[in-house]
């Protein structure tokens, strides 16, 4: 049966719309992967003599045993957001005479052959081999390797746990944020001391290995725990609502004003409104617009003007980014039926730039006080905006007439990459740092103010010729239209 899951998944994969941007994607995961890789590996080899020079009087693996803790909690925190558990379109396979458990455990253990899994291999194994050679028991040494090693999948299945609890809430983000937040609180203030808690057990572990058998049974417990969780997803109409809740309307009739695309912009806004995956674009709406907090209060950053525009274009493009990098994708799961009804396709489109355009306004609107940094602080956001209006909306809708993979709104919502393929990855060079490669051309050649100009020029071209290109644009979206109709008929 596994060899049938495999096979499924591999035609799958090549069988793909998104095909050749998923091959491109992978290949630059490769020489991400190999550069994650090298940095343990090189932290795994340097290790240990990098302590003992550090510290002359101490163990160097007494001083690892006591950080442990940390690593522990940074990386469940970056599996959170990062590690996904490994999915397969099941859905055909219930109405099959397979076993449930069978597909539980196919994707239970696939998730063991993570890259996240082996990653810290290449630190462990180094500084383990150094330490034998040093002189220490090999037993004990080769014991402690191997608790650090299920350690990890502890980890794995935990944070898979953690996900399917924070699923069920809006900002899905909070309970691992209370979690990890809570536990270094505890552990900084000396309420409950983790760190040595973990160290102690560690030393335990490599004094008497019989001990490794705590660790064996949690890692079996959290397996079951995840294994009954999974098995009572696997229903055809599990994802039907249990729950009845009164529909709460809002009063749109202020989008009537803009004549033909109001009804676009109406079922964009109840889009957003009414699924998780889409509300995330609103709240990250309020980081973008204080992300300025976290540069500007620093002296370090008063003197690099060049950098305002990146700043500028980021908090006043916020919504633009995260809500323009996957249109179409947002309407996948309706596309066939939009584009059978007799509508004009330029239509559709002037309203995903309108309401895009609206937020640039009222962003910076919004981010007005920025000036109480200075002025060229207000100056760069404005320029940034009229950059954001008249250039990269029409960059990003472009983009969009690539995108190939569906988008499942039921998800959830916070650092959720379901649908994500080559062109959000890519999308963020011109989006980015193209503005910013000019303007800070132009800073170091001749001035911050001319720099500023050359960017409002970009900007206000790209609003008189807006008609012209979206023309461009619309013809391009044509052109595609039945390629991505066919993508988003597939589970990507």
């Amino acid at each position: 049966m596994i060899k049938n899951f495999l096979s499924l998944e591999w035609k799958s994969f090549f069988r793909s719309a998104s095909f050749g941007k998923g091959v491109a994607i992978k290949i630059l995961m490769v020489f991400l992967a190999l550069y994650f890789i090298s940095i343990f590996l090189g932290l795994g080899i340097i290790l240990y003599p990098a302590l003992k020079k550090g510290f002359p009087g101490q163990d160097p693996l007494t001083i690892v045993n006591s950080v442990l803790f940390y690593w522990i909690i940074g990386d469940l925190v970056f599996r959170f957001f990062f590690q996904k558990l490994p999915v397969m379109a099941v859905k055909p396979l219930l109405i099959l005479p397979v076993k449930r458990k069978k597909i539980v455990n196919y994707v239970l253990g696939k998730s063991v052959t993570s890259f996240f899994n082996f990653l810290p291999l290449f630190a462990i194994i180094p500084f383990g081999i150094t330490l034998i050679v040093q002189g220490y028991p090999p037993v004990s040494v080769l014991t402690w390797m191997l608790t650090l090693m299920l350690v990890v999948l502890i980890i794995n299945f935990l944070n898979f746990i953690i996900e399917s609890f924070s699923t069920e809430i809006e900002l899905s983000f909070l309970p691992i944020i209370s979690i990890a937040g809570g536990l270094f609180a505890l552990n900084y203030f000396n309420v409950i001391s983790f760190s040595q808690i973990f160290s102690n057990g560690f030393n335990v572990i490599y004094n008497a290995p019989v001990f490794i058998i705590t660790p064996v049974l949690i890692l079996i417990g959290l397996y079951i725990v995840n294994f009954k969780l999974l098995r009572k997803k696997l229903f055809l109409d599990s994802g039907l609502k249990e729950k009845i809740k009164e529909i709460q309307t809002s009063n749109l009739d202020w989008t009537k004003n803009f004549g033909t695309i109001a009804p676009f912009m109406q079922l964009d806004l109840k889009l957003i409104w009414r699924n998780k995956r889409t509300k995330s674009s609103v709240w990250m709406v309020l980081i973008g617009l204080l992300y300025g907090l976290f540069f500007y209060p620093q002296p370090t950053y008063q003197g690099m003007p060049w950098f305002f525009t990146f700043i500028g274009i980021f908090s006043t493009g916020i919504f633009l980014i995260n809500f323009g990098q996957f249109i179409p994708a947002w309407d996948s799961g309706y596309y066939k039926l939009l584009m059978s009804q007799n509508i004009k396709y330029e239509q559709y489109l002037q309203s995903k730039f309108t309401l895009m355009a609206l937020s640039v306004v009222i962003l910076f609107v919004l981010g007005i006080p920025y000036v109480f940094f200075g002025w060229k602080i207000l100056l760069a956001h404005f320029v940034a905006a009229i950059y954001n209006v008249g250039v990269n909306t029409h960059v990003i809708l472009y983009g969009g007439s690539f995108n190939r993979k569906k988008i499942d709104l039921s998800q959830k919502a916070a650092f959720n990459y379901q649908g994500t393929g080559a062109v959000q990855w890519l999308i963020g060079i011109p989006l980015l740092l193209i503005p910013m490669g000019i303007f800070a051309l132009f800073y170091f050649l001749i001035g911050f103010e001319l720099a500023c100009l050359v960017l409002a020029i970009l900007g206000i071209l790209g609003i008189v010729f807006h008609q012209k290109l979206m023309k461009g644009i619309t013809a391009k979206y044509v052109q595609s239209k039945y390629k991505m109709i066919d993508a988003f008929n597939q589970n990507n």
